[in-house]
């Protein structure tokens, strides 16, 4: 299946079911997956420092350490999707995409 057609098949469940999709490659899905792993074992890692009454500076760093892997998890997962979804879009004429990452942008900023 060619990439309008993708988009097209994307489209339609998106109206079909009010949720927006994205069709990503094998390398991008695999590197995210593998982040996403990375993080959960990281985050299973402070509960057992928890159940193991550790020293709160060490989970503590443990958990700084998460946070880093979420937010580099987030700038990979933007700049994919500003250099598909919004740069498609602006392509066929939805400016409303724009909004849409603004809006993305101030929850991140928090």
């Amino acid at each position: 299946m060619n990439q309008e057609q993708n988009q097209t098949e994307e489209h339609l469940l998106c109206s079909e079911c009010s949720l927006k999709h994205k069709h990503r490659d094998e390398k991008e899905y695999r590197d995210l997956i593998h982040r996403l792993n990375r993080i959960e074992g990281q985050v299973r890692g402070i509960r057992g420092m928890v159940e193991q009454e550790r020293y709160c500076v060490d989970i503590i760093t443990q958990v700084s350490a998460v946070t880093s892997a979420l937010n580099s998890f987030n700038k990979s997962l933007l700049s994919q999707h500003i250099k598909t979804c919004v740069a498609d879009n602006i392509r066929e004429g939805n400016d409303n995409v724009v909004d849409e990452l603004c809006e993305t942008l101030r929850k991140l900023m928090k």
